[in-house]
């Protein structure tokens, strides 16, 4: 089993991707799709007299502000727009995708986070009507489901509190509890550099194997989106995922060149 997640960037190859998907599904290969898209989202949002609001955690962590008008945004474009072009382009290739998001059927599940502290100008204040939080239990069931009957799952936030609210959550953390859950043998982050770079953006930096041991210091070392893509490894590990690579979704066979190692592995 391999869980996929497409980073949100545009620069990735999201035909490259597909196509490479389709490869390993003919091959025999039980995949399940998560994917992103945040860019997008930022650019309609502006478009719409929303603009995206970032915050950044007391402890360096930075996250989309999620009030309800950008959760209903959000929405639009990562259930709307991203998952059907997904479903479709995959369907192109011979791949009988279904896409769902992680409020259908319960699909990710967990907290709405009551408040969130967050720095702005030097100093902590706190958030109380945001809808962000985490997942903590996924429909395995129903994924197993999907997979048995020759179904692609493709997978996207939000998810659904335990009180019925849309929640935004993190894309990488959510696929790392997916990957958990379904006992997945590895977890591939796409996204738009080689892997985790020693001196970002120096891609002749990329640090090529990480032993779980050091992720703290690689949380440390990361910026960016990539923080959350080494917390989303540690947590996958955590889980019982042998293995997490951090690889290039803009090049041909994205998934071949992940498995055959390239990009970053995080593992024993």
């Amino acid at each position: 089993m391999l869980v996929v997640k497409v980073g949100g960037g545009s620069a990735l190859n999201h035909d490259l991707i597909a196509d490479d998907v389709a490869e390993l599904l003919r091959a025999g290969r039980k995949l399940v799709l998560i994917h992103g898209g945040a860019e997008l989202t930022n650019e309609v949002a502006t478009k719409l007299g929303h603009p995206p609001e970032f915050v950044t955690s007391p402890s360096g962590y930075t996250s989309r502000r999620t009030d309800r008008r950008t959760l209903e945004i959000f929405e639009m474009v990562y259930c709307g727009q991203l998952n059907k072009a997904w479903v479709e382009r995959l369907h192109r290739r011979g791949v009988n995708a279904v896409g769902l998001s992680g409020l259908d059927g319960r699909l990710w599940e967990g907290p709405r986070k009551e408040a969130i502290k967050i720095v702005r100008d030097g100093r902590q204040i706190v958030l109380r009507d945001d809808y962000t939080g985490r997942v903590e239990r996924v429909n395995s069931d129903l994924i197993r489901l999907l997979l048995q009957h020759g179904y692609l799952p493709v997978l996207t936030p939000p998810a659904i509190s335990f009180k019925g609210e849309a929640i935004n959550v993190d894309g990488d953390r959510a696929a790392a509890v997916t990957a958990g859950s379904l006992g997945a043998d590895a977890l591939i982050l796409l996204t738009d550099v080689p892997g985790l770079l020693e001196r970002f953006p120096d891609e002749s930096t990329l640090i090529r194997k990480a032993h779980p041991s050091e992720l703290d210091r690689l949380i440390e070392l990361a910026g960016g989106r990539m923080k959350k893509k080494i917390l989303g490894a540690k947590e996958a590990l955590a889980a019982g995922v042998k293995r997490v690579i951090i690889a290039d979704g803009r090049l041909p066979r994205p998934l071949h060149r992940a498995l055959s190692g390239e990009g970053t592995l995080i593992g024993d």
